[in-house]
């Protein structure tokens, strides 16, 4: 066992080292040596004190500016009151009680101190109540670390600052890991020489000593610049790998066809693809001419035409003599491709039917709610070819379902399904089939390299023509309640000029969900928005009728319906038979409903960007003008606000996934599916580091290619067994 393998609780002791393994999740010598510090304090400086997020634990070195002890309850009771400064802003710190002696004592006016706990606000000033501190330049006593070194362990002129937890400040961090810090010599380093030397990387022992114990702000950026490599460059062998893998595989050539299914579709298409179609295209036609499978993901602007792509690489397979199976998230989405895909062919999905043209093929549905009959049907039509196209959930993975030659997989909606899914879909075919996944909000490139590290990129940037543009608002009904009332005035004027509406929420609002919130609605009056629960589908649909919409015709729309009763409120809506569709998410992808011009998003801020963004591509699919309008009770100051500015500001979805990416914390850019990946990026900010991921890959395209078994680097193989571990091996199976 390599020294950095070692239990934490050999060196730290059992109690140390359970609170870092239940609240910091590491468990040995060599997590805690990659658990980094967040930021640097310099001991001269102090931290600006107006910057601080709220109900956050921070870590914060600042100056006594006053302090005094008031009474309360009628004289029964004594509080503490320190004022701290930064020079500009300011904060409060509270003791009660007994426990308000000794910081009287160890703070005096005047003096520094580095202080750690939760901001709060109380009387709108910023406090830490019974803050654990450590007066800077005096010896610390019984409360504070120790001994007098773990204040001259910040002696030093850079404090270092560590993610910390409640019982586990950073200081108390500090001391771990310096008492670990010596094992770091023995660190594995997973770089090449060459490619260290070539970059001028210094060795990871070096990094890792300079990470923790900088001398200057110069060595943080020398260790950072070397640990951020080791992620990216791990990370992109580990894909690379995978890459070469799928290349070896075989697979069926599917070559266009002439005069086929696609020439006779084609010709009957009212309009010519865009540019960015076209391109996308030749693309992806050139994968499926080659024998080895393509992997390919399809990205592109909501409603920027992917489904008219992705239908003509299905019939190019379906020409080519193959299969081609369309796998969506939801029954409801199933259900819409179905019937768009259906009337996009007209004749030519009417294959063995009467009226169907000749060059036609059948397309089937496949979803979990069929029944029985139904499903046996569209089973046989699999298992025969009869069906050249099948649209379904998850039911297409199931053990039953037999295809008479599987060629090509696309898969709609990439982060709602998991591995194994994809994995058992592919393994249908006799060889690998083509694979084609298409996501609906764009990702930044350099997300897409590590993300979706393993599949080449297409993007459609271009809107077709006759799409309309979207206004968005933000609409503060706590502020402003007017505004409010004035959204439903738009909906109504927007129904009275022929069109229609959606209004979405956060939940659904029957008893089964219920059981949870009622608890939480329970809360004391005067809380705020946050701690409300959200507004629920059945509720704003009760509302809206006896109220603003009384009058309009109001459905709703929501996950717990039979599928048939889905189906049946989704025709009527279609149809122009309901004026007002009060839904939860499941419209958020693929409903495609020309005539409904205005949305609006209650409680708003529960949405991320990206899924605010997919909403909204369900208005303004036709020649009126789309409108949609964020609701929110958010404070204007508040970071949720800011979130719906930036969504009202722009349309480009590019820009948007960027702003989510930037707010939200990087561990979740990478989703719940690549945990793995999550847990080993830790320095690496993919957005930031553009340059440094694009450069990690050509090196590891070149490694692989050198030597595809990595028999040259068993460091390199250490550090990807790590890496890929059992949960991790899952997220790099996107293939």
């Amino acid at each position: 066992m390599s020294a950095l393998d070692e239990p934490l609780k050999k060196t730290l002791g059992p109690a140390t080292a359970k609170v870092m393994a239940e609240h910091l999740g590491l468990h040995t010598v060599g997590d805690l040596l990659h658990h980094y510090p967040r930021r640097y304090e310099e001991r001269g400086q102090l931290t600006k004190l107006a910057d601080l997020p709220l109900d956050e634990d921070v870590t914060v070195v600042a100056q006594v500016a006053d302090s005094r002890v008031l009474t309360f309850n009628h004289g029964r009771g004594q509080r503490l009151e320190i004022t701290l400064t930064d020079g500009s802003g300011r904060l409060q710190l509270v003791f009660f009680g007994r426990g308000l002696h000794k910081p009287q004592k160890d703070l005096p006016p005047g003096s520094r101190g580095m202080f750690a706990g939760k901001v709060s606000v109380f009387n709108r000033k910023l406090q830490l109540a019974h803050p654990t501190y450590v007066p800077l330049g005096r010896p610390a006593d019984e409360d504070g670390p120790d001994d007098a070194s773990a204040v001259d362990s910040f002696a030093g002129r850079l404090i270092p600052i560590y993610p910390a937890c409640r019982g586990l400040e950073s200081w108390k961090i500090t001391k771990a890991v310096d008492a670990v810090l010596p094992r770091a010599a023995e660190a594995v380093d997973p770089l090449p020489p060459a490619l260290r030397e070539g970059r001028g990387l210094p060795p990871l022992p070096e990094a890792l000593l300079k990470v923790h114990r900088p001398g200057s702000r110069a060595d943080i950026e020398d260790a950072r610049a070397r640990l951020k490599w080791d992620e990216a460059f791990v990370l992109q062998v580990a894909l690379a790998r995978r890459r070469y893998a799928d290349a070896q595989l075989p697979a069926v050539a599917r070559t266009p066809v002439a005069d086929g299914l696609l020439d006779a579709f084609d010709a009957t298409l009212p309009f010519t693809l865009t540019e960015g179609q076209t391109k996308v295209t030749a693309e992806i036609f050139a994968d499926l001419a080659t024998e080895h499978p393509m992997h390919r993901l399809l990205q592109g602007e909501v409603g920027s035409g992917k489904t008219m792509v992705a239908l003509r690489a299905m019939l190019t397979v379906v020409d080519a003599g193959g299969q081609a199976a369309m796998l969506a998230p939801t029954e409801v989405l199933a259900q819409q491709h179905h019937r768009s895909i259906t009337e996009m062919m007209g004749g030519l999905a009417q294959g063995g039917m009467l009226g169907g043209a000749e060059k036609a093929t059948k397309v089937v549905l496949l979803t979990g709610s069929m029944g029985v009959p139904a499903r046996r049907r569209a089973l046989l039509d699999l298992v025969t070819g009869e069906a050249g196209i099948v649209i379904g959930t998850h039911a297409l993975i199931e053990d039953k379902v037999r295809f008479h030659d599987l060629g090509l997989v696309v898969v709609d909606e990439q982060h709602r399904f998991g591995v194994e899914q994809r994995d058992a879909l592919r393994s249908k075919g006799k060889q690998p089939p083509h694979l084609l996944v298409m996501t609906a909000t764009p990702i930044p490139r350099t997300v897409a390299m590590t993300v979706f590290g393993d599949l080449e990129t297409s993007v459609l940037d271009q809107l077709p023509a006759g799409r309309s543009p979207i206004a968005s608002h933000v609409v503060p009904a706590e502020d402003k309640p007017h505004f409010l009332a004035r959204a439903w005035e738009r909906v109504r004027e927007e129904v009275g000029k022929g069109h229609q509406a959606y209004v979405v929420c956060p939940r659904i609002g029957d008893d089964e969900e219920d059981t949870g919130t009622r608890k939480k609605a329970e809360a004391p009056a005067g809380a705020d928005a946050e701690k409300r629960p959200p507004l629920a589908v059945l509720e704003v649909a009760a509302l809206l009728a006896k109220g603003p919409l009384a009058g309009l015709r109001i459905e709703v729309l929501h996950g717990r319906m039979q599928p048939d009763d889905k189906d049946a409120v989704m025709r009527r809506f279609g149809a122009g038979e309901v004026d007002v569709l009060v839904a939860t998410t499941v419209i958020e992808v693929g409903v495609n409903v020309p005539n409904a011009t205005a949305m609006v998003i209650m409680d708003a801020d529960r949405f991320g960007v990206s899924q605010l963004h997919q909403l909204r591509g369900r208005v303004g699919r036709g020649a009126a003008p789309g409108l949609c309008l964020l609701v929110t009770d958010m404070p204007e100051a508040s970071p949720a606000r800011a979130r719906l500015g930036a969504v009202a500001a722009t349309l480009d979805g590019f820009e948007l996934s960027r702003i989510d990416l930037e707010q939200r914390r990087e561990g979740d850019v990478l989703g719940q599916a690549q945990s793995g990946v999550r847990s080993s990026l830790r320095m690496l900010a993919v957005i930031e580091d553009e340059e440094i991921i694009a450069a990690a890959r050509e090196e590891a395209v070149a490694v692989v290619a050198a030597d595809p078994e990595l028999v040259d680097s068993p460091e390199l193989r250490t550090a990807l067994d790590a890496l890929l571990d059992a949960e991790r091996e899952q997220y790099l199976d996107k293939g």
